[in-house]
């Protein structure tokens, strides 16, 4: 066994690991505005792969009055590792205006326990939008959105 090509390879990990950073979370500030009346907020949006849906906290949609709307059927959700969130179902969804950086649309966000998160905008949403992400700066870019139809 080489020796000295055993230790290279160990300060080249050592190296790599120092110069890493944790996994980081992005969030963009964004403004949603109710479609009943046009009043907004602008409220911190995390951006979630893991979440499938776009989800509005339950505390902050009262507290903001937005419009509930109830759903049909209401809807399970689950936790990465498959169980069932022990936070009950979402029963109601709101429709608002989203704002960002000159960005524009209407969506209907799924209104859930979110804990302190108030707005996630999952993989529905990064997949449609495949907005660019400088993980480094935490700047997002929306330069890749769908062409809008009327």
């Amino acid at each position: 066994m080489n020796k000295g090509l055993a230790s290279d390879n160990t300060e080249e990990v050592r190296e790599l690991r120092r110069t890493l950073r944790p996994l980081k979370e992005v969030w963009m500030q964004i403004g949603i505005k109710r479609v009943d009346n046009h009043e907004g907020v602008s409220v911190k949006a995390l951006l979630d792969s893991g979440a499938t849906g776009m989800f509005a906290d339950k505390k902050f949609v009262e507290k903001n009055g937005f419009k509930l709307e109830k759903l049909d059927r209401p809807v399970k959700i689950k936790n990465v590792d498959g169980t069932e969130n022990s936070r009950g179902l979402v029963t109601h969804e709101i429709e608002v205006n989203v704002y960002y950086r000159g960005h524009v649309e209407r969506m209907r966000l799924d209104v859930y326990d979110l804990g302190r998160t108030e707005v996630i905008l999952g993989i529905l949403w990064l997949t449609a939008h495949n907005p660019e992400i400088n993980w480094e700066t935490e700047e997002v870019k929306m330069t890749r959105c769908p062409p809008v139809t009327t």
